[in-house]
């Protein structure tokens, strides 16, 4: 990444980096490797440039990713905020101990073995957004505007249905909500009716992998008498055989909208697809550029989720778009445990994608806690694009300071992410299930 002297960009130089590592409460969510723990790790970047413009980003909080953000913040310093191509270069330089990522399951992600390249690209992905906004309140343009202009005023979320109980079993305050549980059919729809009735959604996703099939096809066809017409979708993270996963599409095929990782691996995928007529969407089997060429070549997926955190950063969620586009493959776009900072970028990457066909998914309704000023909005299960300089957001520093607060109080045991830690809390002989586990 070239550094700037004297040159007209001198006020577009970084001058500083802030990393800020928090936890943020979050509710007892259940999923087929265990429990959402009742605080999760988050890392807010800052870049402050020449000029004292300062943009902000936000990514994954676990020791891995703070071991990598560290060096590469000092790397940053001297450099430009519109330099964004030289992230990757800059990430390239810095080194990972291969022995702590390799072949380590992403507990948090669910979506299969770490690499210390898919280190990289999540960490990067943090820095560019905030290169982005920072770039965006320079030029006084929307960041929708600094990747080729937004095709849509407001993007379409899902409602994010999961398996819960009513607080977390150690009574931590984090888990205590007005949610209640939903274990069984009739709790998945009174869920899904509020969520309805707070944010106006109109499709919904259901994490399953977490009750025997039948249990979990019970639920969907619960939603679809409940909410008739309306997009389904159940994603059990690749915790059914091929056999289970044909017997579920096939049993649901006329109230889903797409099967998202049934099986785990592309061949299991390629196999259900094929034994199938259900769409079926991954962002397991599909998490970077190399595994594009066998899934889609063997028919293995019809719908990727994209997810600026991991496939590095937003322009590369554009590329991603674009490669599905050509192969006919529909897009939309993952989640996982995230604040406004990120709903923010989702959306204006989201509204600059023309096969954008699906709602989005977001975790956000969940989270309870925010380092914003002002909270974003779902309106009709919609978010506005901002057409405000970068971002659009602005960091309550008092917040901000409070949850890095409680993440520097942690004694360790919560700062990196771990469902399955915080399902032997309540029962200790648990252990994540082999797969598939049905």
């Amino acid at each position: 990444m070239p550094l700037y002297e004297e040159t007209d960009f001198v006020n577009l130089a970084i001058t500083d980096v802030r990393l800020t590592p928090i936890l943020v409460a979050d509710p007892p969510l259940l999923n087929r490797q265990g429990l959402h723990q009742p605080y999760t790790p988050r890392l807010i970047v800052e870049v402050v440039t020449a000029d004292g413009v300062t943009g902000v980003g936000e990514t994954y909080g676990d020791a891995t990713y703070l071991e990598l953000a560290a060096p590469f913040a000092e790397r940053l310093k001297g450099c430009r905020v519109s330099d964004l191509n030289g992230l990757f270069t800059v990430a390239d330089q810095v080194a990972v101990d291969a022995s702590r990522v390799e072949n380590a399951v992403d507990v948090g992600g669910l979506r299969g073995v770490q690499t210390a390249d898919k280190l990289r690209l999540s960490v990067v992905s943090g820095f560019e957004v905030a290169c982005l906004d920072a770039l965006g309140k320079a030029l006084g343009l929307p960041v929708h505007a600094l990747l080729g202009g937004k095709l849509r005023d407001s993007v379409a979320y899902s409602a994010y249905l999961f398996y819960k109980w009513a607080a977390h079993p150690d009574g931590v305050p984090a888990g205590k909500d007005d949610w209640g549980a939903a274990l069984d059919p009739a709790g998945v729809v009174e869920q899904a009716r509020r969520f309805t009735e707070r944010y106006g959604f109109t499709s919904f996703k259901l994490k399953g992998g977490v009750f025997p099939p039948d249990e979990e096809i019970a639920a969907i066809k619960a939603l679809a008498e409940a909410f008739p017409g309306h997009p389904l979708r159940l994603d059990p993270n690749g915790a059914w055989s091929v056999e289970t996963s044909v017997k579920v599409a096939r049993e649901l095929g006329d109230v889903l909208e797409y099967l998202e990782d049934p099986a785990l691996g592309t061949p299991a995928m390629a196999e259900v697809a094929e034994r199938t007529g259900v769409p079926l969407a991954t962002n397991m089997c599909v998490t970077t550029f190399a595994e594009i060429p066998e899934a889609f070549t063997k028919g293995a997926v019809q719908v990727v989720l994209s997810d600026h955190h991991y496939w590095g950063g937003l322009r590369n969620t554009q590329q991603l778009a674009a490669v599905c586009r050509t192969f006919g493959v529909g897009v939309s776009m993952h989640s996982n445990t995230h604040l406004g900072i990120s709903l923010a970028a989702m959306t204006h990457v989201a509204a600059t994608v023309p096969n954008l066909h699906h709602a989005c998914d977001s975790h956000y309704p969940w989270q309870s806690e925010d380092v914003l000023t002002e909270r974003l909005a779902f309106d009709g299960g919609r978010v506005a694009v901002s057409d405000a300089p970068g971002l659009g957001v602005e960091l309550d520093r008092e917040r901000l300071a409070a949850l890095h607060r409680r993440w520097l109080d942690d004694d360790g045991a919560l700062r990196d992410r771990d469902d399955a830690a915080a399902m032997r809390v309540a029962d200790p002989q648990w252990v994540t299930p082999a797969l598939p586990r049905w």
